[in-house]
């Protein structure tokens, strides 16, 4: 497979893309220095493109594309190309590997991840009671603004206490409470898992403003979500996406190349807005949430922005904050649901386990009430 994929441009007759900035620089009559002078590009690195012994960079290749006049997309196509073909050239496996990405990128990207799999009688069954206890909760409304206000911040400890659990803080729930609600310092306990229990909390807060503003889920909002959970933490990294490659620790699941993460994010806004008013708002912020964790976009921190993706959606439309538990047996049960959606490309697991966390937390708020 790797074969016919580096074969493809001979067959068709295509450039590399060294071929075709070498012809479009003899074309227009610009020696090497002349064009190292309008780009700001060294020309020995111009010499190594021109030979094919060297990629430019994303940057380097817009300007090269705008003083040559190539329309950038298309360079852009051979750039990806012969990153792909230069990250496989000595795999031993690389048809496999292959095989492997464009299945991944299919499901990611391509037409049938915009096609829902029919629903087992089981789920639907659980969303129908799910439902059920949506519209006793809502007549259950509106709340006394002290009772509301004491709910609101048990069930939201308790989701930054779990979520941030999953990610390995050691933060009891009691001491969750005592560092977001009393501001105090845990002796024993390092200070960056403080910061993800404050900063998690702080994302929770504006992501029930983004519900009561009545704004809808959007990229800016992903950034504004990612940034408050590493604020303080990680400050290069917070609100933007990654530009090294990453491995999921016990996964066999490997995250997309950086290079690929522009297309496949604008993919996933695309399908969220596509079927919005389509899926069952639970399904729905399951797929948002798994999705956006096997993107795994950023450095850090994409479970915890997936999981308040998730619970954005559910707020929006009238549930309650969905709490997927962090012990250990929970935490495995949650990752393998994860990977039969990610490798075996089933998602009927994962979709059960938010049903069921949805379901739990509408039952628990109607006992409070």
């Amino acid at each position: 497979m790797l074969n016919k994929f580096v074969n493809k441009l001979k067959v068709n007759n295509v450039s590399t893309l060294a071929e075709v900035l070498f012809e479009k620089r003899n074309e227009k009559g610009i020696v090497v220095r002349n064009l190292a002078f309008q780009t700001g590009i060294d020309p020995a690195l111009i010499s190594k493109y021109e030979k094919g012994n060297r990629l430019p960079t994303e940057d380097n290749l817009k300007v090269l594309a705008e003083i040559l006049q190539i329309p950038f997309e298309e360079a852009r196509k051979m750039w990806l190309a012969e990153k792909v073909y230069n990250l496989l050239a000595y795999e031993e496996n690389a048809g496999e590997i292959l095989a492997l990405a464009e299945s991944r990128v299919a499901y990611l990207s391509g037409q049938q991840s915009l096609t829902m799999q029919e629903l087992s009688a089981s789920i639907q069954d659980k969303l129908k009671h799910i439902d059920d206890l949506k519209g006793k909760w809502q007549s259950r409304r509106p709340l006394n603004p002290t009772q509301l206000q004491k709910m609101q911040e048990f069930f939201n400890v308790a989701y930054t206490y779990e979520s941030n659990r999953i990610e390995g803080n050691t933060l009891t729930l009691q001491e969750t409470h005592l560092v977001v609600n009393e501001g105090i310092t845990i002796g024993g306990k390092s200070m960056r898992e403080h910061l993800e229990a404050i900063n998690h909390a702080e994302a929770i807060s504006y992501m029930e403003q983004l519900v009561t503003d009545q704004l809808d889920f959007s990229p800016r909002v992903l950034m504004e979500l990612h940034y408050l959970i590493l604020k303080g933490i990680d400050r290069n990294n917070a609100g933007k996406y990654r530009s090294v490659p990453v491995r999921i620790s016990g996964s066999a699941h490997v995250p997309p190349q950086p290079f690929l993460l522009e297309k496949l994010m604008e993919e996933y806004f695309n399908h969220y807005d596509r079927q919005k008013k389509r899926l069952h708002p639970v399904i729905l912020a399951a797929e948002m949430h798994e999705r956006l964790v096997s993107i795994h976009p950023f450095i850090d921190g994409n479970g915890r922005s997936s999981r308040l993706v998730m619970n954005l959606i559910l707020l929006r439309k009238g549930y309650t904050i969905a709490n997927l538990k962090g012990d250990l047996t929970s935490r495995l049960a949650y990752y393998k649901a994860l990977e039969a959606v990610q490798v075996d490309n089933n998602p009927e697991a994962f979709y059960h386990m938010v049903a069921d966390a949805v379901k739990d937390s509408l039952e628990r708020h109607l006992e409070l009430v």
